[in-house]
């Protein structure tokens, strides 16, 4: 259900649940710590997946930009890109790993603008802008602010150590402005991915009776989650981004964050 009507819903209440697709596409930038202690280059994985059904895996085209921000400064990490093959519990596709040096102490945002991906069941483009977060030395620097992008959504906890349990808010932009009525995705990343085998782990919950879980933004951006167990969890405003044609075709421009939650020990 990638359509909506955002007028319909200028609403100062967070959360909704409504019936979705059953499989959500979901594009990853991960790694499998995103506290780190001591400097170093930072392996990551850049994959379109179905990461809560452990699903089908999507060929990713070279990203247009993939980059980190860090204190302000943009670092390119296109040249550290490597395509690879992923191998999904259904299918192998097309994904790369690249590196992230992350010598300071402070936030890194991490930003991939991956080409459109040709969705033929729906006869759609899919244009996931992702971002996801890592940090050294629990020095919070950057993770509170706008990246500029088409769109985004901007985090209002600390992406890095949320609590299970606790809740999560972030606030839709596009170029910058507050998007109402935004239908937003909700994944879990059930199985992570085995860095040196470029396939997933052991799933560690199942996906959710009734498809997707659907949340839809208030009348001026904001959406709040509660966040019900440890691991990755992502969020996508579908065509939530300025763009909706490409090649001919409607694209579905989103806007995705990953965030990682922590239980309490």
């Amino acid at each position: 259900m990638r359509l909506f009507d955002n007028a319909a819903f200028g609403l100062a209440a967070a959360l909704f649940l409504l019936p979705a697709a059953a499989q959500a596409h979901f594009q990853l930038i991960y790694t499998p710590e995103v506290n780190l202690e001591n400097p170093g280059d930072v392996p990551l994985k850049l994959v379109f997946w179905h990461p809560f059904e452990n699903g089908h895996v999507m060929d990713m085209g070279e990203p247009q930009e993939f980059y980190a921000f860090f204190r302000g400064e943009k670092i390119d990490l296109k040249p550290s890109l490597k395509e690879v093959t992923f191998e999904g519990s259904e299918n192998s596709a097309k994904a790369f790993e690249a590196t992230l040096p992350a010598k300071r102490a402070g936030d890194y945002i991490l930003v991939a603008v991956p080409a459109p991906y040709y969705e033929e069941s729906e006869d759609i483009y899919i244009q996931q802008i992702t971002k996801s977060y890592v940090n050294r030395g629990q020095l919070p620097t950057d993770w509170m602010e706008p990246q500029g992008l088409a769109t985004e959504i901007l985090p209002l906890n600390r992406p890095t150590n949320i609590l299970a349990g606790s809740t999560f808010t972030g606030r839709v932009l596009a170029e910058g402005e507050p998007v109402a009525g935004a239908e937003i995705e909700v994944e879990y990343m059930a199985a992570e991915p085995l860095m040196d085998e470029n396939k997933p782990g052991e799933p560690k919950a199942s996906p959710m009776p009734g498809g997707a879980v659907v949340a839809i933004s208030d009348a001026n951006g904001y959406f709040t989650f509660g966040i019900p167990k440890s691991g990755f969890w992502g969020f996508a405003a579908l065509g939530s981004g300025p763009a909706k044609e490409h090649e001919g075709k409607e694209l579905s421009q989103d806007a995705v964050i990953w965030v990682r939650a922590y239980d309490v020990e």
